[in-house]
């Protein structure tokens, strides 16, 4: 019996972590894809969005910390700059 095919996802963030919502939301879609054997996640950031993997951020109150998302999904996943 043959392996099913992996099915790719690619996400690309070009937004700031913080001030809206869409690398958070982003990032928790990838979290949850990259738990699925028949997944394979990358993660893309460019522009603003770069600033998603910078070490030490300070997380504003209220906010999630995209940091350490991002370096869950690089464990099990791909992230590129």
């Amino acid at each position: 019996m043959t392996e099913p095919e992996k099915t790719n996802y690619l996400f690309i963030i070009n937004d700031s972590p913080y001030g809206n919502e869409r690398p958070y939301n982003a990032l928790r879609l990838a979290l949850n894809l990259v738990k699925r054997p028949d997944a394979s996640v990358r993660v893309f950031l460019t522009g603003d969005g770069v600033n998603c993997a910078s070490a030490g951020q300070k997380t504003p109150e209220g906010y999630y910390n995209v940091e350490r998302m991002l370096k869950s999904l690089a464990k099990r996943g791909e992230v590129a700059t």
